[in-house]
């Protein structure tokens, strides 16, 4: 535990959605690599709806947050990887990188039935640690991400129901191929942010 509060959850501690091709534990790291053509998204604009993507999910009661930290060569488009938020298919918010028209960008997905896509180009995060935090406090939650040592930045905020049980880790995956490896670094718990505005610590 750590004096904030955040307590690091074992790889083995939270439930697979959806198994990736290959999981490879690599010290205190877990090395992910996606299956083919997989995603999540429901309907907007494109017709279709996914639910294949990969994610490492534990429980995320109100007040509570969970970080997830990454690092991963995003080559092709729709390569992405963050945090999942998921209550069931049709309700859920994912948040992270993702690579579209050639150059990383920061955003998010929230899902209500249908998918509303927000997206950021962030091109100094290539090659470099990033981490992402979604904190659940009443009826929202709230999604910020950092690079490296960097401050936070607010990504999205994003309506929840209070009552809803809620699930939360890392995810992945790859719409147009196979093959994308993750190296997951860090899945945290702690107290939700004390307040909308208020800073995470380091």
């Amino acid at each position: 535990m750590h004096m904030d509060g955040r307590r690091a959850v074992g790889w083995s501690e939270a439930t697979w959605l959806n198994p990736p091709l290959a999981v490879e534990p690599d010290g205190d790291d877990l090395v992910v690599t996606t299956r083919d053509r997989t995603d999540f998204w429901r309907t907007t604009s494109y017709g279709f709806v996914r639910d294949d993507g990969h994610a490492l999910l534990t429980g995320l009661p109100d007040g509570s947050a969970v970080e997830v930290s990454f690092l991963a060569s995003f080559d092709e488009l729709y390569d992405q990887a963050g945090v999942m938020v998921r209550v069931d298919a049709q309700t859920w918010i994912k948040a992270g990188v993702e690579m579209t028209d050639g150059v990383p960008h920061l955003g998010a997905v929230v899902t209500r039935g249908r998918s509303d896509w927000s997206l950021a180009p962030v091109p100094e995060y290539a090659g470099r640690e990033v981490t992402v935090r979604a904190s659940r406090s009443g009826d929202a939650v709230t999604i910020r991400a950092r690079c490296e040592d960097r401050p936070w930045r607010m990504v999205r905020l994003a309506p929840l129901a209070p009552e809803a049980a809620a699930f939360a880790g890392p995810f992945c995956c790859s719409p147009q191929r196979e093959g994308l490896r993750v190296r997951f670094t860090r899945f945290a718990v702690g107290p939700a942010d004390a307040a909308l505005h208020a800073v995470p610590d380091a």
